[in-house]
């Protein structure tokens, strides 16, 4: 399996800008970072989790050429803004994509591109095949995700499980009930927004604590704001097997 960090950055907290913080001015290009995706390649599947603003930039960056389904956490826009971007897969593979996600999710995502959904459709409009998850597991092509049900603020969100990796954004509450399908997971991929606490997300100390009690053997986080700081400091102060994803990162399980 084949994990690429498409995005590790988030809306929230960065400026419409550059401003004089360190982030900004850093000249590190892992301080570079677009809206929180990732790519998951395995022998069986290639899928996306998210796609926000900035998907069309990642997929061309990343060079992927081949996807098998868009799966959703939320209905934010920060990860479901790219989705018109889905047409070119559309040409090339000549068919609808599978597109995954809970039905208040596919509701949201139906009224904010409703020209995708009409019935007299415009010539070229993305062409998407909705389909309703909850919290069952469900096959992408023979691969089977497990949805961890977690909470952002009091916004129920969903992590999954891919095998012996777990990708969770956008939560500041594990449930307990939940954090079985976590226990054994090799990789864990978790938000950390910022080091000061924050209302609807892990903060820096929140999900190192989080990690110290799952007890992944490699865990990555994502879904960064520029109030984290910059990436070589927080690299430095970190346990030994967590990291700071970035853009661009690759890794294999």
């Amino acid at each position: 399996m084949t994990i690429t960090f498409l995005g590790t950055g988030t809306s929230q907290g960065v400026p419409v800008i550059a401003c004089d913080c360190p982030v900004c001015q850093s000249v590190d290009f892992r301080d570079k970072r677009t809206r929180t995706s990732v790519h998951i390649k395995t022998n069986k599947a290639s899928l996306i989790i998210d796609s926000g603003p900035d998907f069309r930039h990642q997929v061309l960056r990343e060079r992927i050429q081949h996807l098998d389904a868009l799966v959703f956490t939320h209905e934010h826009k920060d990860h479901t803004a790219g989705l018109d971007d889905i047409r070119s897969f559309n040409f090339k593979q000549k068919m609808d994509m599978p597109v995954y996600g809970r039905r208040h999710v596919l509701d949201q995502i139906k009224r904010e591109f409703a020209y995708i959904f009409e019935d007299l459709q415009y010539p070229g409009v993305p062409k998407v095949d909705t389909r309703i998850i909850d919290i069952e597991p469900f096959d992408v092509n023979g691969e089977t995700l497990t949805p961890i049900e977690v909470l952002h603020h009091k916004l129920p969100v969903l992590g999954f499980r891919v095998g012996d990796f777990t990708y969770i954004t956008d939560a500041n509450t594990i449930p307990e009930q939940e954090k079985p399908k976590i226990e054994g997971t090799k990789v864990l991929v978790l938000n950390a927004l910022q080091q000061e606490p924050h209302i609807s997300h892990f903060n820096l100390e929140q999900a190192i604590e989080v990690v110290g009690e799952l007890k992944p053997q490699q865990a990555f986080f994502t879904h960064i704001s520029h109030k984290l700081g910059i990436h070589r400091d927080i690299e430095e102060i970190l346990p030994e097997n967590i990291s700071l994803a970035y853009d661009g990162l690759k890794i294999e399980i």
